[in-house]
């Protein structure tokens, strides 16, 4: 009965509904799909934005593998542009540092009769400090200093086989070393486990670091460095060599570190070099802006020659975040409430990792292995022995940590204490990264300081080096959209309103790369050509189409303005901008930084296209 009522109702005031004239333009499909002079008729079908988005996608994945196939190793050159994309020059470390050790953890955590293990924090940059485990011999002084780096979602405690428990997926080979004779940092890096505003840790600290210039990695990498600086001021021999040994993440770190910092001897890396053509599917914080253009994993390789590095090409860490049904990276086209990037961490199989270094003049101190578990003892031992060391040949396998550990290490509380170690390292850099937001006003203003505003010409000439450098450097240029093509363009009657008429016109920009929009004419267009009328560009917003600024689309937001202009007398073109589709035009964003460019490089070539092509009309346009 309720149903039958509400139907009634709206039944009785459908007559003063329709009387009610609409807020917005009322337009109506054109009864044909005529084209526009001096152009060819749309034929496509289907739905163009997405067409636009999928172009855009095949233009970049032809620009990786260009990328990829044309890499080069170079020397210094690389190494800088490295650390710039680290991020590593604008945070400087301490001239003098040294490991805490009293009033932060004055007691061991463990003690065998050959070494005790502590926990120690030192100074990285500005406010931001290191924080791990050190192991360090009693008596006898050590053979070497290694830095021992877990994955990010292992602890320092999982490599010296402490609690809490289970091990992880590797040896405790800090532990190992520590049993050999060696002094072994274990720092403690950022998880991945999913903050309160739905992303991974890594990636919520990541974000606001890359629009600083910076990145987590950097950040880490800094702590690493940070650390041979530390042991470098702790007593030692003149032949005493370091390395670093790292799994995964840690992985990761030890071939930037090695790769950027002549002081370390040596690397294993285990569980991290791979092909990096699809770094854009990984985790976000995996993004290096340029990172393809010359600085695939086995170009930063290249940059520890003639130095040692040890590649294990076995077994890797498996993570994804926001997979879907089939344990695959989520790809989502409208948002569903997750903010963080889907992605999954590189695999690679050893044949892949023997072809990504096909290319790198092979040197003595290198070597690719694939031993049964992640870190094997054969790994770090091979490292020893090109530092001119003889490790012993085989440990005694330890059934647990009370076999080494004299102090009960299961006494010590650890719960809490790992959580707030953790959220006080996530804290530190939350706020160097809010730091640096204010500080980039001052780097701005030095930046600019240049400009001659004396007149305008003096600004115009004082400009052109800043705008040249905000193209290269910020935005990103695409060398195979720097020269515009003919436009070839292509159209279709769209919708006529009372006094206006549209176009759906599609303009060609490079390979697989397109401009679609809508144009809107005043019906009284002057065909004679003796009046010249103003042309308004109109932009719609995230996720947003051309049609939510023509008409009842979206009025609520944009009032319908590209319409309302040309019932005014202007010449409008709203544009479809990439910026649609969800997950799938981000993963166009991550292509993109991943060749140094952004979605803007192939935006601003669309948009000039757009305008190139608006101001060659012909003076005989017909709204026809």
């Amino acid at each position: 009965m309720k149903r039958l009522c509400a139907v009634f109702i709206a039944l009785s005031f459908s007559p003063w509904l329709e009387a009610e004239e609409a807020p917005w333009p009322i337009l109506h499909a054109a009864p044909n799909a005529e084209p526009l002079p001096d152009t060819s008729l749309l034929d496509w079908k289907g739905d163009l934005a997405e067409r636009m988005v999928e172009g855009v996608d095949q233009f970049l994945d032809a620009q990786i593998a260009a990328a990829l196939s044309s890499a080069k190793a170079s020397g210094s050159k690389s190494r800088d542009k490295l650390e710039q994309m680290l991020g590593l020059q604008l945070d400087s470390r301490p001239a003098s540092n040294a490991f805490e050790y009293a009033d932060w953890s004055p007691d061991p955590r463990a003690e065998s009769p050959e070494f005790v293990v502590r926990q120690v924090r030192w100074k990285a940059f500005r406010n931001v400090h290191g924080m791990g485990l050190l192991i360090e011999p009693k008596d006898a002084v050590p053979i070497a200093d290694i830095i021992a780096l877990p994955d990010a979602d292992h602890l320092p405690e999982d490599l010296c086989a402490l609690p809490p428990y289970p091990l992880p997926q590797t040896t405790p080979f800090a532990l190992n070393l520590a049993r050999s004779g060696c002094r072994v940092l274990v720092p403690l890096l950022i998880n991945r486990e999913e903050h309160e505003f739905l992303m991974p840790n890594r990636e919520w600290l990541h974000r606001p670091a890359y629009e600083l210039g910076r990145t987590l990695a950097g950040y880490e990498v800094q702590k690493v460095l940070a650390a041979v600086d530390c042991l470098l001021t702790m007593p030692r021999t003149t032949s005493r060599k370091l390395g670093v040994v790292g799994w995964g993440e840690g992985g990761r770190l030890a071939l930037y570190a090695a790769a950027v910092d002549s002081r370390i001897d040596g690397a294993v890396v285990s569980g991290y070099l791979a092909p990096r053509g699809e770094v854009w599917n990984e985790p976000a914080d995996r993004t290096l802006f340029g990172l393809l253009h010359d600085h695939s994993d086995w170009q930063i390789a290249s940059l520890i020659a003639p130095r040692t590095l040890i590649v294990e090409a076995a077994h890797y860490p498996d993570f994804v975040f926001r997979p879907d049904e089939l344990g695959n990276p989520e790809r989502l086209r409208k948002r569903a409430g997750k903010r963080g990037k889907p992605g999954r961490l590189i695999s690679a199989t050893p044949d892949q990792v023997r072809r990504e270094f096909n290319n790198l003049d092979p040197w003595e101190g290198f070597q690719i292995t694939t031993p049964e578990v992640a870190i094997a003892d054969e790994s770090w031992q091979a490292l020893l022995r090109q530092f001119d060391l003889e490790p012993p040949l085989e440990l005694e396998i330890l059934e647990s940590p009370e076999d080494v550990y004299d102090v009960a290490v299961a006494s010590f509380p650890h719960t809490d204490f790992i959580a707030e170690r953790h959220q006080s390292q996530l804290a530190e850099i939350e706020a160097h990264n809010q730091w640096a937001l204010v500080d980039a006003d001052r780097l701005r203003a030095n930046l600019t300081s240049s400009l001659d505003v004396s007149d305008l010409s003096s600004y115009r000439q004082s400009a052109g080096q800043l705008r040249a450098q905000f193209s290269r450097d910020v935005i990103g240029e695409f060398d195979a959209l720097s020269t515009l093509p003919v436009p070839n363009a292509r159209s279709r009657s769209y919708q006529i309103g009372e006094k206006t008429i549209s176009f759906e016109v599609v303009l060609e920009v490079g390979p697989e790369v397109f401009s679609y929009g809508i144009l809107t004419l005043p019906k009284d267009l002057d065909l004679e050509g003796t009046v010249k009328y103003p042309v308004v560009v109109c932009q719609h917003g995230l996720e947003g189409r051309p049609q939510d600024v023509i008409g009842e689309s979206k009025y609520k937001a944009y009032k319908a303005f590209a319409t309302r202009l040309a019932e005014r007398g202007y010449v409008t073109f709203a544009p479809q901008n990439i910026y649609i589709g969800f997950d799938h035009f981000r993963l166009l964003q991550f292509k993109a930084n991943a060749l140094g460019c952004t979605l803007f490089s192939i935006m601003i070539p669309q948009h000039r296209q757009i305008t190139n092509w608006l101001a060659g009309l012909p003076s005989t346009l017909s709204p026809k």
